[in-house]
């Protein structure tokens, strides 16, 4: 791996554009000319690594989930994912994620980590900065399983050490809870639009911190619940406040700042490769959930009926041209300049609401609100986020919108609830639950799968930059093996 540092002009037009990274930055030596600025102010790097972290999460993240967590599946008619509908994905797949998500996003926050040291007034860069180094790094081992981080960002090391998985966690909850003691709601220097989340609020930071807190502490329910119930018990604490809005990065239509899947498919000219899993239109369908019609096109056949219609998943060899497309508002449609506008989700109102539902319903968290009380609110958020009409409805008919009895049976109604809400815009987090719960528990096998009979994909697998460059690579794991919290 690789170290760097930055252009100062590069990063300036990273808070100008958003979303332009790739190819943005460059991998300097001390060679380099020593008239250009290799150092940069917090103001400026704070929305570089923001913007890197949302382009993979938003495009490539983004794609690999919504197919795994069986939202979209390729299209007939067309071939630029079929290798992932395959689970056939090779290493040289995976180097812009690893790339984005380390010499992108990490060592920037390490830039701003230095910058703000012992410097009190930038106490809240500092814990923006902290935050966005435990997402960033949550994401990378839930991807990746094992990865590098006590050496990553450390410049001239070219070969760091992995640390196991186990010990990435430990860490993700110490930058938090550091970030959590830094926070002050009343701080007189916070950013402003350099925040490209939150603007600066700090309200919302600590609401952000919270609420991953909660995620990831029951990230380990199966494999270490103990731990678990350690990591959520002080967000049992009367007044502890959790996301009630959306935290996301917004997008235009100007070019440089579209939503980065958009971005990539017009890139592609417009191909359009997703369309409607079976497996979730059909459920949807079932449930007379009016999302439906939020997250997907209806198709419209030669009598004018229009129906929401998914095609099998990894079906893509059949002579079909029955189904729906997924819609502007998750950013997947690409004959629709309205993708642009798609926001990418870090974490959503909804998710936050679930996260507290499941940590009640386990007897993990203390909360004025019952786990059902907080299952309906997750819903409502689900509906407010996308202005979908018939939520009454809804919660009254819908035999997925129905509150269970025992805690197992609301475990997986909370989680196929949450699954629901991300389709198509928080698709890796949505494979990860998943992978984590089991749930939901009516997931197919793709027709086109080439890993064997029964297996699904477990994880991303490391890239080609690791595995030729890097001395301390620890070896490949293949797409199958479950990383170390996905104990069911």
């Amino acid at each position: 791996m690789t170290t760097h540092y930055i252009k100062k002009s590069c990063i300036t037009l990273l808070l100008l554009t958003a979303i332009g990274i790739a190819g943005c930055k460059k991998y300097l030596d001390t060679n380099d000319n020593p008239n250009l600025s290799t150092t940069a102010s917090p103001d400026l790097l704070l929305p570089a690594v923001q913007a890197a972290i949302g382009h993979v999460l938003g495009n490539p993240l983004q794609i690999y989930g919504s197919f795994w967590a069986q939202y979209w599946t390729q299209n007939p008619k067309s071939s630029q994912y079929r290798s992932i509908d395959q689970y056939a994905s090779t290493t040289t797949d995976f180097d812009r994620v690893w790339r984005m998500m380390y010499s992108d996003a990490l060592q920037d926050i390490q830039e701003i980590l230095n910058l703000t040291q012992g410097k009190e007034s930038l106490n809240q860069y500092t814990a923006i900065a902290l935050l966005m180094k435990a997402y960033d790094m949550q994401l990378a081992t839930d991807a990746f399983g094992d990865i590098p981080l006590t050496q990553a960002a450390i410049p001239n090391v070219t070969n760091p050490s992995y640390t196991s998985q186990q010990q990435v966690y430990d860490s993700i909850f110490a930058y938090t809870d550091r970030a959590i003691a830094l926070i002050d709601v009343n701080a007189e220097v916070t950013p402003s639009s350099d925040d490209l989340i939150f603007q600066g609020d700090m309200e919302q930071w600590l609401r952000f911190a919270n609420t991953f807190k909660l995620r990831t502490g029951l990230r380990l329910s199966a494999v270490a619940p103990q731990i678990s119930v350690q990591i959520l018990a002080p967000l049992s604490l009367s007044g502890t406040l959790f996301l009630e809005t959306d935290a996301q990065i917004n997008y235009s239509t100007i070019g440089g700042n579209q939503n980065p899947l958009f971005s990539e498919m017009l890139g592609l000219g417009r191909t359009q490769n997703m369309v409607a899993s079976e497996t979730v239109a059909k459920f949807m369908t079932q449930n007379h959930d009016p999302r439906a019609d939020v997250f997907f096109n209806r198709y419209i056949n030669s009598s004018g009926v229009d129906s929401i219609i998914g095609i099998k998943q990894g079906s893509y060899r059949t002579n079909t041209s029955t189904y729906s497309l997924p819609s502007p508002v998750v950013g997947a449609n690409g004959q629709n300049d309205k993708s642009a506008n798609a926001p990418v989700k870090f974490m959503s109102a909804a998710e936050s609401y679930f996260l507290q539902a499941e940590a009640v319903a386990r007897g993990w968290l203390i909360s004025p609100l019952s786990a059902q009380a907080l299952f309906t609110k997750g819903i409502e958020a689900s509906f407010t986020s996308y202005n979908v009409p018939g939520l009454s409805t809804y919660l009254a008919s819908a035999p997925a919108a129905q509150w269970p009895a025992g805690t197992q049976a609301q475990i997986r109604a909370i989680i196929i609830q949450k699954w629901l809400a991300m389709t198509g815009n928080q698709g890796f987090e949505a494979f990860t639950e998943w992978r984590r719960t089991n749930y939901p528990d009516f997931f197919t096998t793709s027709a086109a799968s080439t890993i064997g009979a029964g297996r699904m994909p477990e994880r991303l697998i490391y890239p080609n930059s690791e595995v030729t460059r890097n001395a301390n690579f620890p070896g490949i794991a293949l797409i199958y093996i479950k990383v170390w919290w996905d104990a069911n």
